[in-house]
């Protein structure tokens, strides 16, 4: 009886555990089959998904509008000026002969000895040859009220170029003196030869002088000045120059000429570009 018993309650059992696993073989679909409570949770699982790919596209956009909005940033435009002085170290001038004679050939005759005794003198007085340079050669001709020939005049310069400033006008003086009367002497103009300091000071000014100003107007608008976007760099040499427009001028004098080179003006203006912290 014992034993019967014991088989009547394995029975159950094994028909459950059967049961049990003949629904599993007969759902044949995994763990999604034909239960419904996991259907429902896999397709809340795909709109999820689904809704943070729509959540992390809409963020990215965003993202974006936002860098294309501070590309476009407010900016601001001044411009700055520097101006520094130096002493000028090269003095140029036009010195030339003018000659007059009844025949075209006796004046450019004439005219080739005087040109010789001037270059000569000028070279006697501290000025290098690499430095003089033919500028123009003329030949007129002269006539009276009745449009007749009555001469010719020739009349030739020399563009001369000297760093010895304080010879200069001894220089003068000699070639006056070797020449005479037919001397000419067109202009004098001074400058500095290298001005690469100067201007390196005066860009320096420059932008200086142009962030103050541009700090001074975000200051008024209530807000300040970032970085520098562009920069436009104009400058500006100045010269001095002392000009003896008559010949005789030259020629009168008793001494050496007094030359004086002064100071000359570096200028440099740019145009700078800030952009305004927000």
């Amino acid at each position: 009886m014992s034993d019967q018993s014991d088989s009547a309650e394995d029975r159950p059992i094994h028909e459950h555990e059967h049961d049990h696993g003949h629904g599993h073989g007969h759902n044949g679909r995994g763990p999604w089959g034909s239960n419904p409570g996991r259907r429902h949770f896999g397709t809340r699982f795909v709109a999820l998904a689904l809704f943070a790919i729509v959540i992390a596209a809409i963020a990215f956009t965003g993202e974006s509008l936002g860098h294309s909005r501070s590309s476009s940033a407010a900016t601001i435009t001044v411009t700055g000026s520097g101006t520094v002085t130096g002493t000028p170290n090269t003095m140029s001038f036009q010195i030339g002969v003018q000659t007059t004679a009844s025949t075209a050939t006796g004046a450019l005759n004439e005219n080739n000895l005087q040109v010789g005794r001037l270059e000569t003198s000028l070279l006697s007085n501290g000025i290098v040859r690499k430095n003089l340079q033919t500028s123009g050669l003329n030949i007129y001709t002269n006539t009276n009220q009745h449009n007749q020939i009555t001469g010719f005049t020739v009349s030739d310069q020399l563009n001369v170029t000297t760093h010895k400033i304080k010879k200069a006008g001894a220089a003068l003086d000699a070639a006056a003196k070797a020449v005479g009367n037919g001397i000419q002497l067109n202009g004098v103009t001074f400058s500095i030869s290298n001005q690469s300091k100067l201007l390196a000071a005066a860009r320096a000014r420059a932008i200086k002088n142009a962030h103050t100003e541009a700090a001074q107007i975000a200051k008024g608008a209530g807000t300040t000045v970032g970085s520098v976007v562009k920069v436009v760099d104009q400058e500006n040499s100045g010269t001095t120059g002392v000009v003896y427009p008559v010949a005789y001028a030259l020629s009168a004098a008793k001494s050496s000429v007094p030359i004086q080179q002064g100071s000359q003006s570096i200028s440099v203006q740019v145009q700078v570009i800030y952009s305004l912290n927000n």
